[in-house]
């Protein structure tokens, strides 16, 4: 029998049955540790929310890595490479790419009778991953790529079709500044809508084939490959091995290919992502350390509290480490019920914004429509677990404190 952990629970139930100063002050303790530990929750349920929304929608326009000329620079008027490339079928082979496919950019203007759009026309193959967009379509439908005829269909986002006052079925013309300026007319097929303001206002998909014959290329000419991984974590891996892969034939600088990942191409957003890891840092410390202050004073409140008892046990021969771990035992209790209520909390909050969507937010500043949240059982358990022990080491200087006590003069003056 735990003769220590008997006499902390008798200690914890006896404050609810007597009137004591103790009783509100663990009452106290309780709330702060539990506020605290809903704050750590939601703080990091909601940042990694934002790092994997954000990480997903961005990486739907442009998967994880792209292959392109080696030359090129970061515009949207891109030189050709061939399709026809002898690394394809080895980047086939490699259990951490998921999917490979061709692309080709081309800017233009899109031109109703009352407005006009700056846009990039995004060529899409045969062997597109449409996923991504069929979850975001809110209108109509996806077009299909044939290899052997080119259609005139095309998706636009929801925010250019509002600018432009354009509807699924409505055809519009783009126009390409190019020597000399030629256009060509599409019919919007489906209207996607993914809350990057950015990226909704840039892209629209079509076939390959009208970038093709715009710049006047062959068939096998694209702009480059996009390549989708399994993991995102894997993107910096795969990057260095398809470059070692790659080497580099400056004696035929026509062939030479780039490897640009997602998060290079796109530095200030992913920078901006990562920044948020401070904040949630910052968070963490700083509830802790608020958490941590409230349970010493709460214990050194229980200690003082019950002095004639330490007294009493001193005098019949009780060690100090015996009385130290009935105080320990009786705050893992008062943090295990804050923990308790914490949790329901922190999830409860969660769940509510998750399925609800309460707090909204401005996708111009943000590029989300509402505030995310991504449940993850691992870094739950980590918070708790890190929490629980910090807290508990913290309170190891307030229990000795009780070494300190006279039983002589406690037992004369109660």
């Amino acid at each position: 029998m735990n003769t220590e952990l008997f006499i902390a629970k008798k200690i914890y139930k006896g404050e609810k049955e007597r009137k004591s100063f103790s009783r509100p002050i663990s009452a106290i303790v309780i709330v702060s540790i539990a506020l605290s530990l809903a704050v750590m929750i939601i703080s990091v349920f909601v940042v990694t929310g934002f790092k994997k929304q954000i990480t997903k929608r961005i990486v739907g326009f442009g998967s994880h890595i792209q292959l392109v000329k080696f030359d090129s620079n970061n515009t949207f008027e891109t030189q050709p490479i061939d399709k026809n490339q002898e690394l394809y079928s080895v980047l086939k082979e490699d259990k951490n790419i998921k999917h490979i496919q061709v692309f080709a950019t081309k800017p233009g203007i899109i031109k109703t009778d009352t407005q006009f759009e700056g846009v990039v026309l995004k060529g899409i193959g045969s062997d597109f991953d449409w996923s991504f967009f069929k979850q975001n379509l809110v209108e109509g439908e996806k077009f299909n790529v044939n290899d052997n005829v080119t259609t005139n269909k095309v998706i636009i986002s929801k925010a250019i079709s509002q600018l432009l006052k354009l509807k699924t079925g409505d055809s519009f013309i783009m126009y390409f500044a190019q020597n000399p300026p030629r256009a060509r007319k599409f019919v919007i097929s489906g209207i996607f809508e993914t809350s990057l303001v950015e990226f909704d206002k840039t892209f629209v998909l079509a076939d390959i084939g009208h970038i093709q014959k715009l710049n006047g290329w062959y068939n096998n000419q694209i702009s480059g490959f996009e390549i989708t991984l399994n993991n995102f974590e894997k993107i910096n891996e795969v990057s260095e091995n398809i470059i070692d892969l790659l080497g580099y034939d400056y004696s035929k600088p026509d062939k030479m290919l780039k490897v640009v990942p997602i998060t290079e191409k796109y530095v200030n957003i992913f920078d901006w992502l990562n920044l948020q890891d401070l904040n949630v840092w910052v968070i963490l410390i700083l509830m802790t350390i608020v958490s941590a202050i409230n349970m010493i004073s709460g214990l050194l409140i229980l200690i003082l509290d019950r002095i004639n008892m330490i007294g009493i046990l001193k005098a019949i021969g009780a060690s100090n480490k015996f009385i130290s771990k009935i105080f320990i035992y009786q705050a893992g209790i008062i943090v295990s019920k804050g923990l308790l209520w914490g949790n329901i909390f922190g999830i409860l909050i969660c769940l509510l914004q998750y399925y609800f969507g309460i707090i909204k937010l401005n996708p111009e500043s943000y590029f989300l429509d509402k505030m995310p949240v991504n449940f993850d059982l691992i870094l739950l358990i980590l918070i708790n677990v890190g929490f629980f022990i910090l807290i508990m080491a913290a309170l190891l200087i307030p229990s000795n404190l009780s070494s300190r006590i006279e039983p002589a003069k406690t037992i004369k003056y109660s």
